[in-house]
């Protein structure tokens, strides 16, 4: 799977050359069947839930827009019936980038009240210096909800559920009750530690609320897709969990004696915590201390 995030996704979205489009072709996109009528789909941006069945497909987030046409002929060898529906877990662009050309095309594109409110407005990403321009017509959702909603599509009781303040002030997880599948959008990174957007109203409590949500609806049985990185089960979430309440009781404790953030960081409280931090690139780690000591009440 390629990641495509900071420097490298800047340089793309602002060069409009074959070389940019070289770098959307050499995007690896595969699918993996989960369980009932549930699939997953790899590519770059977020992952992609898809429910395909006797009533059409509907897809949870839809990755950047040079993808889409090949997202569709993904999702095509999958079913070849239309997509209905695309739920967006939040707004940014790596999750919502195929909304426009989907949208234009029929489907119905649902989220979260703050979800169109930020893709209208546009948004500043403050941690990539990243700076999204209005959306409009298609690109929009045209179903929103407040707290959350239900879709009753191919013999499934799919549950979108808000979580206020967690990546951002828009996130929803979507359990898919009868294949007891669950879609976390960012409010779960696998394998490493969070992006958590404190421009647009993310926090670290609300990223554990998330993940605590999550496994009271989960049991042993339960596959769980996270926005970013790999499929996991219920421990693979509790570990996630735990790793966040332990990293936000370390920081805070620090910032309870009055450690200023720069020696915080200088202290390396969370170097020991091997699957999440990355050796060869402390970046990630010194924003996520960062953003827990920021959001901190």
């Amino acid at each position: 799977m390629m990641i495509i995030r900071g420097a490298m996704l800047a340089a793309i979205l602002a060069a409009g050359s074959a070389q940019a489009q070289d770098s959307w072709d050499q995007v690896q996109i595969r699918t993996e069947p989960l369980s009932g009528n549930i699939h997953i789909i790899y590519g770059a941006g977020g992952n992609i839930g898809v429910s395909a069945g006797e009533d059409g497909v509907f897809i949870v987030d839809d990755q950047f827009a040079p993808l889409t046409e090949r997202l569709k002929a993904t999702i095509a060898g999958i079913s070849d019936k239309p997509i209905r529906y695309v739920i967006n877990t939040h707004f940014h662009y790596d999750h919502t980038g195929g909304n426009e050309k989907l949208g234009s095309s029929g489907t119905v594109v649902v989220a979260h009240d703050n979800v169109r409110q930020r893709l209208s407005a546009g948004s500043f990403i403050k941690a990539f210096n990243h700076t999204e321009a209005p959306q409009t017509g298609p690109a929009l959702p045209v179903v929103t909800f407040s707290e959350e909603m239900s879709l009753h599509l191919n013999g499934e009781d799919a549950r979108i559920i808000h979580i206020p303040n967690a990546h951002t002030d828009g996130d929803s997880i979507i359990h898919f009750r009868t294949s007891n599948v669950i879609h976390m959008g960012d409010t779960f990174f696998n394998g490493r530690f969070p992006f958590i957007d404190t421009s647009n109203g993310g926090t670290i409590d609300g990223v554990i609320m998330a993940a605590s949500r999550a496994l009271e609806a989960a049991d042993e049985n339960t596959k769980v897709i996270p926005g970013h990185g790999k499929l996991t089960d219920k421990a693979g979430l509790q570990a996630y969990h735990d790793m966040l309440v332990e990293a936000r009781a370390r920081v805070k404790a620090a910032k309870d004696a009055d450690e200023i953030l720069e020696d915080i960081i200088a202290a390396g409280p969370l170097n020991d915590m091997e699957g999440w931090v990355n050796p060869k690139d402390d970046g990630p780690t010194k924003l996520f201390i960062k953003t827990i000591f920021d959001t901190l009440d």
